[in-house]
């Protein structure tokens, strides 16, 4: 069955660009549609559409910032029939507009080009506290959030910076279910172009956070594999100036709630939503 799911993100991968639609990828494994379903998001952690809709937008990072095209003819190039339903799905998926991307790939100075945490509503909240550790070397920052899908984009609901890998904590978490990310430069990066650097990172997920709680999560972070769809979010950061952890041990506070959850790579966790 991996096998047979990698042939199916190995033919996204190279076609992303062609109007691709979910019987076609099930027939080229030689799989029913449903059956095909389970089997990639047991693998990947997302739906064959969702891995599709990241790649593309993936493919688009990389032309905002080595082509001279323009966002019309980019969103094409990647598989959109409409530019302006491009335009919505990358900022929210990336944090900036496609100009702003451009602009601050090639070095542009933004005002604030980075993701602010969700605002937090009233009431009871959890924290998530733990360690991060790298397999392989890196002298590049961790970044370390919580968000809503498998993939990492869109706003984190809690988020920190680490100045190496080590204990952390994420304060005022909304209870409820989310996925752990954590991503920071491999050691063979060259300068601060993140979009082309090798990325170590990794996912726990989904967590439950209860009110009043502190779930622990221990995190390893290693190199993109084949499984995982691509990372999304404009990095470095989750937020114009990164608020220290205020656990420095990376214990959860003495209290009611605790719940543990350890590191599960994509190809072994449970499957996530649609």
């Amino acid at each position: 069955m991996e096998r047979l799911t990698r042939r199916a993100v190995t033919t996204i991968r190279e076609n992303y660009q062609e109007p691709l639609v979910l019987d076609d990828l099930a027939r080229s494994v030689m799989m029913s549609k449903f059956h095909f379903i389970r089997v990639f998001q047991r693998t990947t952690g997302v739906t064959p559409g969702r891995f599709l809709s990241a790649v593309r937008l993936h493919e688009a990072k990389s032309l905002l910032i080595h082509s001279s095209l323009n966002v019309a003819d980019i969103s094409a190039r990647v598989g959109y029939s409409s530019a302006s339903t491009f335009s919505r799905r990358f900022t929210g998926s990336v944090g900036l507009s496609p100009t702003q991307f451009r602009r601050a790939g090639r070095g542009d100075t933004l005002e604030d080009p980075q993701i602010a945490p969700a605002p937090v509503a009233g009431g009871a909240h959890g924290s998530v506290a733990g360690t991060a550790r790298t397999q392989g070397r890196s002298r590049y920052p961790l970044y370390i959030g919580l968000f809503d899908s498998p993939i990492l984009q869109g706003q984190p609901a809690a988020w920190t910076k680490l100045d190496r890998a080590g204990a952390f904590q994420l304060q005022s978490v909304p209870p409820g279910m989310w996925h752990l990310h954590a991503v920071t430069l491999g050691a063979r990066a060259t300068g601060d172009q993140w979009g082309d650097s090798p990325l170590l990172v990794g996912t726990v997920g989904p967590v439950q956070v209860g009110a009043n709680g502190c779930t622990r999560v221990d995190v390893v972070l290693r190199r993109e594999d084949w499984t995982r769809p691509p990372v999304l979010l404009a990095l470095p950061g989750f937020g114009s100036r990164p608020a220290r952890p205020r656990a420095a041990d990376g214990a959860c506070p003495s209290g009611p709630h605790r719940s543990e959850a350890g590191f599960r790579p994509p190809h072994r966790r449970a499957a996530a939503g649609a």
